[in-house]
């Protein structure tokens, strides 16, 4: 639990989304924290939120992230309901190749939903909040007890429901939720407690998409519920879905026949400048006054009784829901059996990303002192009503104080 601020990184001129772990966090927590900050620090794609510090300030432990201008997934569908095939597909491309590079690295991120996708202005979807990730194969302690299952019910995939592993196909399942819910205007499954969620999830049949949006392409319609598979091992990889919808995006039509794409996604996709990760810790001066505050959670926590099922707000770099002063102040992979080939073509529906940050640095802990009119703001995060759920704190109430001089270390 914790808070993301809109800041400014004085010594580069760059906005910057800074994370920071709430005071009271228990062990954990911070070692959730902690544990974010390693997966995103390997996770270097132009389709994941980049990581540019790490430190602690004032005692609490905090991340400077890059900083998406667009808002989450979550906000375009409260402000348009769904989204044309075209983008729906352009994300969807754009996403899975991101998770696929995550999953070639062990990282399972475990709760993909509208909230944790961001969509910049230029139109590059990114991942963003690896809270509750999974790494394959870790030898260090679990984070997660016995019969606990993270996540959240409206976007989490069957075996994970019965109690398994998470998984790629875990993360395919919860993607394939996600653009059933752009195109729809609603996740595949409702009721009125999480745990009737969770239950369709393990034993029910989605709507077929079209049947909520006429018009949809069949074969679009078609390979999306292979990803909402009940069986792990019938879905599609993430690289795979990343081919087939680069090649509707292409060709809108569903690909028959063709080579392998995977390579040439990939390529495409990384083909411009990447960017540069600051690895080496280094000194953010930073001034963190009273606008722009976000609220963030870690989810869901699944337990035998299960409660609300309402996706929160956006997680991770988003922007905060209302302007704020432009100060130093913060604002805030194997083929699946029947898995069409993908046709030859050139490349991921991809924009590519902006200029390269400048390498790490250090600098000098001297704070600004510039007034702001801005104003707290939040949006309401993953609410859950059963003592099971791990609880999202909501935004204290909105005031308007004092700056404070501060510098993030």
């Amino acid at each position: 639990m914790g808070e993301v601020w809109r800041a400014r990184d004085e010594l580069l001129g760059r906005i910057v989304a800074v994370k920071l772990l709430l005071a009271e966090a228990d062990e954990t927590a911070t070692r959730r924290f902690r544990r974010e900050a390693e997966i995103a620090a390997r996770l270097n794609h132009p389709h994941v939120v980049a990581l540019y510090d790490a430190g602690a300030h004032e005692g609490r432990l905090f991340l400077a992230m890059e900083f998406v201008d667009g808002g989450s997934l979550a906000g375009q569908l409260a402000v348009h309901g769904v989204l044309p095939p075209e983008q729906v597909a352009r994300i969807a491309a754009q996403i899975a190749t991101g998770l696929s590079t995550a999953h070639q690295q062990g990282v399972i991120h475990r709760d993909i939903k509208p909230s944790n996708l961001l969509l910049s202005t230029d139109g590059m979807a990114k991942i963003s909040d690896f809270g509750i990730a999974r790494i394959v194969h870790e030898t260090s302690a679990p984070l997660t007890m016995t019969g606990q299952i993270l996540g959240t019910s409206s976007y989490l995939a069957p075996e994970r429901a019965l109690g398994r592993p998470a998984g790629p196909a875990s993360d395919v399942y919860s993607l394939g939720c996600v653009l059933y819910e752009l195109l729809t205007g609603r996740p595949p499954f409702l009721a009125d407690t999480a745990a009737a969620v969770v239950h369709q999830h393990v034993d029910a049949l989605p709507t077929r998409p079209g049947e909520l949006r006429p018009g949809l392409p069949g074969s679009f319609e078609d390979y999306l519920l292979r990803l909402l598979a009940k069986e792990p091992g019938h879905r599609p990889t993430a690289e795979r879905v990343a081919d087939w919808f680069t090649a509707w995006h292409t060709d809108q039509h569903a690909p028959t026949s063709g080579p392998h794409m995977a390579q040439h996604a990939a390529a495409a996709t990384l083909s411009s400048p990447p960017r540069a990760r600051q690895h080496a810790r280094r000194r953010t001066t930073l001034l963190l006054g009273t606008a722009g505050a976000v609220l963030f959670g870690s989810s869901v926590l699944l337990g035998t009784t299960l409660g609300s099922q309402a996706d929160g707000q956006p997680g991770g770099a988003g922007p905060s829901p209302t302007p704020t002063a432009p100060t130093t102040t913060p604002t805030t992979p194997t083929t699946t059996p029947g898995e069409p080939s993908s046709p030859r073509q050139t490349g991921a529906p991809t924009t590519s990303p902006t200029t390269a940050p400048p390498p790490a640095h250090r600098t000098s802990p001297t704070p600004t002192a510039r007034p702001t009119s801005a104003t707290p703001s939040a949006t309401p995060t993953e609410s859950a009503t059963s003592p099971e759920f791990a609880t999202t704190p909501t935004q204290p109430a909105k005031k308007k104080g004092p700056k404070r001089k501060s510098t993030a270390r």
